[in-house]
């Protein structure tokens, strides 16, 4: 049996690797377009690669994908976090778990994790060939006695095969997925995901570097909310609490062209009705204390003058002098701070799109095309994908060994 795996990305080298060493006979050959095999898993996690979150159990793990949960969630009963843990620790790379629950190997190095997928491939007899394009496949005829897909590559010479499994990533352009439609799988758009938000007229530019670690953003006329840590930047707002936020919302901000209204909630412990206790509590304690220059709530100093600043609370005034109306505008600024997002800009190297091949046309048991027996595909190039925090590359290991499982079972 002939396998041919076309990327060598996480997804392409997890299921040629799965596939050679569950049936010794298949010949598997891997084809990477480019010269560089892996280069998502080299520059991920800032170079320490993410390899998967602590998160164990399949209906909590599904939830950190805003499309292709509900499948996970199934897949994820065969090969999930724990089993990506144990299959790099047998093969000697240990993994370490960070507050956030995001796993890195203990070395903090991606070329650990690179050097052991390539290791894995060697030692499974996978061929590997780099700079090698496909520009379209053709599958089985039995009607003209072809009984094999018919690989055609960029430079016009052609393959065969017995299986193909395609795992060529997320595209930021719908048409790098027209080679796939001629096959006959509907495609869902492409759109970014996991970005930042510009803010032009943004009113804390000057703090840029300034993050708090639990803050609720929300987006003005949706549902859409996410918390966790919230980073200033000198174009707008980053950190997760953004990042998970793009994600979810991805098609809808898509659809606003990236022009809305965001509001942060500087203090999301705290209601409205907690907030203005505190604050009359604090004013009876305090009423001599100037209120620009002592923080409250744990911000730091030069956000909570800032948006003292917001609230037009003069340098010198004191709690016992707030005039009510700018104790409301504190109230405004602390929990609903708005702020005019135009634009995004790419989350470092880590380009994420939602959309490309159908679930609906995908079997997510063996991840298989429903239209050509054979054909099967793992990876960004399906219309998955997770928040950051090693989401995306578990979604690649899985759908990578599904697919590999499936394709050695064949006889």
């Amino acid at each position: 049996m002939k396998v041919i795996v076309i990327g060598g990305g996480a997804a392409g080298f997890f299921g040629a690797i799965t596939c050679a060493q569950a049936n010794p006979d298949a010949e598997v050959v891997l084809l990477e377009k480019t010269n560089k095999l892996l280069a998502k898993v080299l520059v991920s996690g800032g170079g320490r690669c993410n390899v998967t979150h602590n998160c164990f159990s399949p209906g909590p793990l599904s939830q950190h994908y805003p499309r292709g949960a509900k499948p996970l969630k199934e897949a994820f009963k065969t090969f999930g976090a724990q089993e990506t843990v144990t299959w790099f620790e047998q093969r000697g790379v240990k993994l370490k778990t960070e507050a956030d629950g995001r796993m890195f190997p203990v070395t903090d190095n991606s070329q650990t994790i690179a050097d052991c997928l390539l290791q894995e491939a060697r030692k499974a007899g996978v061929t590997i060939k780099t700079g090698v394009g496909v520009s379209r496949i053709t599958p089985p005829d039995p009607t003209i006695n072809q009984l094999s897909f018919i690989v055609h590559l960029s430079n016009g010479t052609e393959l065969t095969a017995d299986e193909v499994l395609i795992c060529t990533g997320g595209n930021p352009k719908a048409t790098g997925y027209d080679w796939l439609r001629e096959l006959g799988h509907p495609i869902q758009e492409p759109v970014p995901s996991l970005f930042t938000f510009n803010v032009p007229g943004n009113p804390l530019k000057e703090l840029m570097g300034i993050s708090v670690p639990h803050a609720k953003v929300r987006i003005a006329g949706q549902k859409l909310e996410y918390e966790g840590p919230l980073l200033i930047t000198h174009w707008g707002y980053s950190g997760p609490a953004v990042l998970k936020l793009s994600a979810w919302g991805a098609r809808i901000f898509h659809q606003q062209n990236y022009s809305f209204t965001a509001l942060i909630n500087w203090i999301p412990t705290h209601s409205e009705e907690s907030l203005r206790t505190e604050l009359q509590n604090y004013r009876q304690a305090h009423p001599k204390k100037t209120v620009t220059t002592n923080p409250l709530f744990n911000l730091p100093q030069r956000l909570w003058k800032a948006l003292t600043t917001l609230a037009e609370i003069q340098s010198e005034t004191k709690w016992a002098e707030m005039p009510a109306k700018n104790t409301n505008k504190l109230v405004e600024a602390l929990l609903r701070m708005a702020v005019e997002v135009k634009g995004k800009t790419t989350f470092k190297e880590e380009f994420v799109t939602c959309g490309g091949i159908d679930l609906s046309h995908v079997n997510m048991k063996t991840m298989e095309s429903r239209l050509h027996p054979g054909l099967h595909f793992a990876g960004e190039v399906l219309d998955i994908d997770g928040i950051t925090g090693g989401f995306n590359f578990q979604a690649a290991w899985t759908t990578g060994y599904l697919a590999g499982s499936a394709m050695a079972a064949k006889p």
